[in-house]
């Protein structure tokens, strides 16, 4: 049920644009942990406020779905427990959903009109049930605000709440999933013979030990993942059968289809040129000038090592519309 509670959050939390987001990211990242510091930055990437709400306020939704050449599940709405499943900090999900949800029905103006603040209270009283410090809920609670920014209360309501990762990685600690995305394949007992033709492997989903390709040094992640002939495409849309599991139409940093986010890695993969940085602003996907950002177009990075990715569920180019010349980078510590 919608109550004046709730419409008096949401109108709060309306209150912050995609820039302010922005700086409530980057004050709350150097109190999340490692294991969730990119991963959330990653997300918030992923699920853009700016494209949220112009597909909110727009009178044809279907005929701007086509100017942006949006493809995949790009509504945030439609997958609110599976979005963040690639975060440590997804594990606490259900706990976390109801401290935002009890935030959000309180009738009372928010007890901070700090938003970051807020979402550090809410962190820290959700961890205090699930006995983890809260460097471990910082992010996931950050995720569940900004859901219900895209979504509204009735949308997190009407979610399960369920948690998507196997056993085994549950059983992990924080620090074993930070050491498992450094670690670099073993070449064996007579790699030094291998030289440039070492091989790695790539991850693109930490929840599935199926979910990994090997790659030669120095190729291309779309190149990699093309050699892998399994049946993707029988899981994911955008997938062809001659590619792999990371989408992809071009391979010349012209379509956006194979971007990624970078969960480990990140200093194993080449640095960004200037088509690639170039191409990423235009699609809207990331604004920054770092030489090897947490996001990156999959079919012009290269690998010299072991990397986990996350391959978002859509695609799109709606970075000169919604994005102008001009807007702020992104925001780090």
């Amino acid at each position: 049920m919608h109550t004046d509670g709730d419409s008096l959050f949401e109108a709060f939390l309306n209150q912050h644009d995609e820039t302010a987001w922005n700086g409530i990211i980057a004050d709350l990242l150097p109190d999340i942990h490692e294991v969730d510091r990119t991963a959330t930055r990653i997300w918030f990437a992923f699920y853009p406020l700016a494209l949220s709400q112009a597909l909110h306020e727009v009178a044809d939704r279907e005929l701007l779905v086509r100017k942006l050449l949006l493809q995949g599940r790009y509504r945030l709405s439609e997958q609110i427990d599976s979005s963040h499943a690639f975060l440590f900090g997804h594990r606490y999900w259900p706990e976390i959903k109801r401290s935002v949800l009890r935030a959000v029905t309180d009738r009372n103006p928010p007890p901070s009109l700090d938003l970051a603040e807020l979402i550090r209270e809410v962190a820290s009283d959700a961890c205090g049930g699930l006995k983890v410090a809260s460097a471990l809920t910082l992010g996931i609670t950050a995720v569940g605000f900004m859901t219900i920014q895209q979504a509204g209360v009735a949308g997190m309501r009407a979610s399960p709440g369920e948690i998507r990762i196997d056993p085994r990685r549950m059983a992990m600690s924080p620090d074993q999933v930070c050491r498992a995305r450094a670690r670099d394949k073993s070449q064996g007992l007579f790699g030094f013979l291998r030289g440039e033709r070492k091989e790695f492997r790539v991850t693109f989903n930490e929840n599935d030990d199926r979910a990994g390709f090997p790659l030669i040094n120095t190729q291309h992640l779309t190149t990699a993942a093309a050699l892998d002939k399994r049946p993707h495409h029988t899981i994911e849309s955008r997938c062809t059968p001659e590619e792999g599991p990371i989408p992809v139409q071009c391979r010349s940093a012209s379509c956006g289809t194979c971007w990624v986010g970078v969960l480990g890695g990140a200093e194993k993969l080449s640095e960004v040129a200037t088509l690639e940085r170039d191409r990423i602003r235009e699609f809207g996907y990331i604004l920054t000038d770092k030489p090897k950002p947490f996001i990156r177009l999959a079919c012009q990075a290269q690998a010299f090592g072991s990397v986990s990715v996350v391959i978002p569920p859509w695609n799109g180019v709606f970075g000169k519309l919604l994005r102008p010349r001009g807007a702020p980078h992104e925001k780090t510590p």
